[in-house]
């Protein structure tokens, strides 16, 4: 019988007041956590991620845009919009041609279905985002959208 030896870690000293559970990161994930899980369960499509709504929608805002137009507009790095497209484009819900003055650069648009089904998800985004912020009094969740533009 192979017995594997116990480890004992020996605890560190923490500094002075340090607790994870009052760290603002810590607070932001956290809070992060549970409005993604709202928003998976109250969007209206299972498949959706808070990153493609944000880009279907911006889509849907303002029509055909470059892709790193739409990345920065939507604020995720180049990386991420790119993974978003795919998964996007591979569901038929955006299409892209190459730009006609630039062949590197790629022009999407929504599909009809892309446009049928930001419609219906459209009313959800703010049921979402009242579910969010349900624990707060209307003044703290003015105050908090305020301070969260702040530091974005």
């Amino acid at each position: 019988m192979n017995v594997k030896p116990e480890i004992k870690a020996e605890p560190s000293t923490m500094p002075d007041g340090y607790v994870l559970e009052d760290q603002v990161g810590h607070l932001i994930r956290r809070a992060h956590q549970r409005h993604t899980a709202l928003f998976m369960a109250m969007i209206g499509d299972e498949q959706i991620t808070t990153t493609q709504y944000a880009a279907l929608v911006k889509l849907y805002q303002m029509g055909e845009l470059s892709q790193n137009h739409l990345g920065r507009l939507t604020a995720m790095d180049p990386a991420t919009i790119q993974g978003v497209i795919r998964r996007l484009t591979l569901r038929k819900l955006i299409s892209h041609r190459p730009d006609k003055n630039d062949k590197r650069r790629r022009c999407l648009s929504l599909t009809s279905g892309g446009r049928d089904l930001v419609g219906r998800l459209l009313n959800n985004g703010p049921k979402v985002s009242r579910a969010t912020l349900d624990p707060l009094s209307p003044a703290e969740q003015q105050q908090f959208v305020a301070l969260l533009k702040r530091l974005t």
